[in-house]
């Protein structure tokens, strides 16, 4: 047994992690209508260092998301099945509010909040051709791959600050009662794809290089904001406010921005990221894709956010002059 306390407020989560690994995988299911069907990830595949990595990654992403709400994940299977960590995440990531019950101990209620929360999920991801390969059912069931696979769209729908391991896939038993027998068949499920860019290629692959970048950035930001009589010395921290972003994309687009559309002496980390937040809509205005960093890790001073938002803009706008 484990415990897991969260405070302020003691709550405490005990999860029983016992498997019996030792029994055939059609012995491991309990399929009492005619025509049912269960999946279970191969024992080869849950072994797999990429399935096991991406596993890792997605962990700590959420530890790191949750941080402030002293609650800590160790098992993707056992700490997500309720709904209760799901919740929080979605509302942290959305700014959503889900009108749905704090703590739930029974099926029923933790069956009803998983409803509420993939619903308000399968909301935001299914116009943007998600395939929902997860259920209430499959979540409470403790399904690895179908919790996984949710994980992995609010990830990248999000434009979460992690890299996730590339081509990860694995393999799925599917079992189906007909007449009477189990019937399994396999299948593959892909996770991730591709998600490298240049930007990544270069800080994971070329560390050397970065301080020719960064000198690059500031030379090219400062190209254009010195026609305001701005001069940028540190890229760290002075975007994080998001002005100078929105002077620098008004400049690069060759229109002025009214001061009433920002905080031009922004005070709150509220209006920082409002900031931020305007100058990523005025990139994907100019035809940029929406940037994998979140307005809040700029403010932040997340430098490899920032530097990664700076250097798509001078992949762009490089020979504007």
């Amino acid at each position: 047994l484990s415990i897991v306390i969260q405070a302020p407020l003691p709550k405490i989560y005990v999860v029983n992690r016992y498997r019996d690994m030792r029994l055939p995988l059609t012995r491991r299911l309990v399929l009492t209508e005619e025509s049912a069907e269960r999946s279970i990830l191969d024992p080869s595949s849950r072994d797999d260092p990429k399935f096991k990595e991406l596993q890792k990654r997605l962990i700590d992403w959420i530890n790191d998301e949750l941080e402030d709400e002293r609650i800590i994940v160790k098992n993707l299977e056992e700490d997500l099945y309720d709904g209760q960590v799901l919740q929080k995440l979605f509302e942290k990531l959305s700014g959503w509010r889900l009108n749905v019950a704090e703590v739930t101990q029974s099926e029923a209620g933790q069956k009803q909040k998983l409803q509420m929360v993939l619903g308000a999920a399968n909301q935001l991801l299914r116009p943007h051709g998600w395939d929902i390969d997860w259920s209430v059912d499959s979540i409470h069931s403790k399904n690895l791959v179908a919790i996984m696979s949710l994980l992995v769209g609010l990830a990248m729908h999000f434009q979460a600050p992690i890299r996730l391991p590339e081509h990860v896939s694995v393999q799925l038993v599917l079992v189906k009662k007909r007449e009477g027998v189990l019937h399994t068949t396999h299948v593959t499920k892909t996770l991730t794809t591709t998600t490298e860019d240049a930007f990544d290629t270069l800080l994971d692959h070329a560390p050397d290089k970065l301080n020719v970048v960064r000198m690059s950035l500031l030379t090219f930001v400062n190209k254009h904001l010195n026609k305001l009589n701005l001069e940028v010395t540190e890229l760290e921290s002075q975007f994080a406010d998001g002005v100078y972003l929105v002077l620098l994309m008004g400049l690069l687009e060759g229109y002025f921005v009214p001061l009433y559309n920002f905080f031009l002496t922004p005070e709150s980390f509220e209006q920082k990221v409002h900031n931020v937040t305007f100058a990523f809509e005025l990139m994907q205005d100019g035809g940029l894709n929406k940037p994998k960093a979140r307005p809040e890790d700029v403010v932040n001073l997340n430098i490899k956010s920032t530097l990664r938002v700076l250097y798509n803009l001078f992949t762009k706008y490089k020979d504007a002059e």
